[in-house]
């Protein structure tokens, strides 16, 4: 069976910031088709789940307190892309907007809802090395 990388919280794992989760059944019902390799970015890089809101601003990532968390965004997508390399997935499925797994758009640093085109730090790190990477929105 193929297998692909998925954000661990749009499978209903109660990663996100927030102590939440994306739950999305179009994903889910990706199970019948492949095998799914549940990943959280934030989670491997050393962040705990709840914590602060975090957006990407340029190179950094910043937390809402105005705090630099941008080593735990960039260990967690080498973490990430360790794993991609061990599994070889067809292609991975992202959470949309967040700093480690935008595909298409994240949100500006301003912390204000406003959103720009842009890719999180794990999905820039994971095409850079050649991985496919969807949002959860480009399901059918």
């Amino acid at each position: 069976m193929k297998k692909i990388l998925v954000s661990a919280c749009l499978l209903g794992y109660n990663c996100k910031y927030n102590g939440k989760n994306n739950l999305n059944e179009k994903v889910i019902k990706l199970k019948e088709e492949y095998e799914i390799i549940p990943v959280c970015p934030e989670v491997f890089g050393g962040l705990s789940t709840p914590r602060k809101k975090s957006e990407r601003l340029n190179d950094k990532v910043i937390s809402e307190i105005n705090e630099d968390v941008t080593v735990f965004f960039n260990k967690g997508a080498e973490k990430t892309l360790e794993i991609a390399k061990k599994e070889e997935p067809s292609f991975c499925v992202f959470k949309e907007n967040s700093p480690s797994c935008g595909v298409n758009n994240i949100y500006d640093g301003s912390f204000s809802n406003n959103k720009i085109i842009g890719k999180g730090v794990t999905t820039e790190l994971l095409e850079n090395n050649g991985f496919k990477i969807i949002s959860e929105l480009d399901l059918i």
